[in-house]
């Protein structure tokens, strides 16, 4: 039987050896849990947590030239202030301060921060320490990077992307043990992204790997589809190659009037989808769309350059919305956000009042239709953290990558 090429030797676990390929799996989640987070001492009371400018003023370079001292922290929970952030590093002894980036509108936190280190070396040992391991009372990982100050920042990974979707992954699979299980075969990989509910921290059973080798990229969505991640194969195919920061998502000023309340209702499975060829008509967008889940309804309302699908699950919608985002049909780059949920219309429309009344609420005219506000949940699809799409986290700082 002729085997697959692999990279610098390695190939592709065969049949016959993924027992030992599970094992080698099992030893990975084995190392992480080896290194647990270290607890704040006893009676340790937080300090005071400076106002943002304060921080703003006091992290990065400070006394020492260019030196960066900070770290990014994603995937925080929304109960996961900076008192949390601070309990858990006090015992060492060199944090300095930590911050949680809000939405200056809502006051809610936006999902990451930053962490201040009093050296560079510092940072550098929590990051080797702590990143991937568990986080104390919660089911997630830690998510560190380093963190620069600014966008004026050179950025050491504006190269392009090239990303896969990896979906039905097994509830256990983490960040780490999903670029791992990559990694070993595919030199070029960057990092991975496993889609965690925010409230829960629970995985939603899908993620995204990011390639600098596009090669290897497409290696990977052949030789490991059906490869086994912990417990379960996976299903592998493509995702949107992140753009040039110039050429970065700038639609994020068109609003839906009525707010963009889909997304964060577990029970919405429509998908709006924008900037359609004039040519895509409901059967275009069935063919599309069902790859990824039994579809209830399609429609593209008449005269329209948009339009509506609906899948029979949650899951579905969402893992369509993550790898169809930004890609194209008809030669147009289409752009997905969520419809409006069913169990918030107003007035159920039915199959006479497509061109009157709107589909899922949503009013007549092209500007009701147009582009939603960009996800508020950075766990929507890959697009919303850094790196990983269009898309860039708000605040004081961006990611660096490493």
């Amino acid at each position: 039987m002729m085997q697959q090429p692999g990279v610098a030797g390695v190939g592709v676990p065969q049949p016959d050896q993924q027992q030992q390929y599970q094992q080698q799996q099992q030893w990975m989640m084995q190392q992480q849990q080896q290194s647990q987070p270290v607890p704040p001492p006893a009676g340790w009371n937080p300090p005071p947590v400076p106002p943002p400018t304060q921080y703003g003023a006091a992290a990065g370079s400070g006394g020492d030239g260019d030196e960066i001292k900070s770290l990014w922290i994603g995937d925080l929970q929304q109960w996961m202030d900076e008192n949390y952030l601070l309990s858990i590093f006090s015992a060492t002894g060199e944090i300095v301060q930590a911050k949680v980036i809000r939405n200056k509108q809502t006051g809610y936190p936006e999902g990451y921060g930053f962490i201040e280190f009093v050296s560079r070396a510092a940072a550098e040992r929590i990051l080797q320490t702590y990143n991937g391991t568990p986080m104390p009372n919660s089911e997630q990982a830690f998510r560190l990077n380093w963190a620069t100050l600014g966008a004026g920042e050179r950025r050491q990974d504006d190269g392009p992307d090239f990303t896969v979707f990896v979906g039905d992954l097994a509830a256990d699979v983490n960040d780490y043990l999903l670029q791992e299980t990559f990694r070993n075969v595919y030199p070029s990989v960057k990092g991975a992204k496993v889609v965690t509910d925010r409230v829960t921290g629970r995985s939603k059973g899908y993620g995204f790997i990011r390639f600098a080798d596009e090669n290897e990229q497409r290696r990977a969505m052949v030789e490991m589809n059906g490869q086994y991640c912990s417990t379960r194969p996976m299903r592998i195919g493509p995702a949107a190659t992140k753009k040039p920061l110039t050429q970065q998502y700038q639609k994020a000023t068109y609003q839906n009037p009525q707010g963009n309340q889909g997304e964060n209702d577990p029970n919405n499975t429509t998908i709006f989808v924008g900037a359609l060829d004039p040519s895509v008509t409901d059967d275009t967008l069935r063919a599309v769309f069902s790859k990824y889940g039994e579809l209830v309804h399609v429609k593209i309302p008449a005269g329209k350059r948009c339009g509506f699908v609906q899948f029979a699950n949650r899951t579905s919608a969402e893992q369509a919305l993550s790898m169809l985002n930004g890609t194209q049909i008809a030669g147009q780059n289409i752009r997905l956000s969520w419809g409006r949920s069913p169990s918030n219309k107003q007035v159920q429309p039915d199959q006479s009042h497509w061109n009157g009344g709107g589909y899922y609420g949503y009013p007549q005219g092209y500007d009701a239709y147009g582009y939603a506000a960009a996800p508020q949940d950075p766990n929507m699809y890959y697009g919303g953290y850094p790196g990983y799409g269009n898309y860039q986290q708000p605040g004081t700082y961006q990611q660096q990558q490493q």
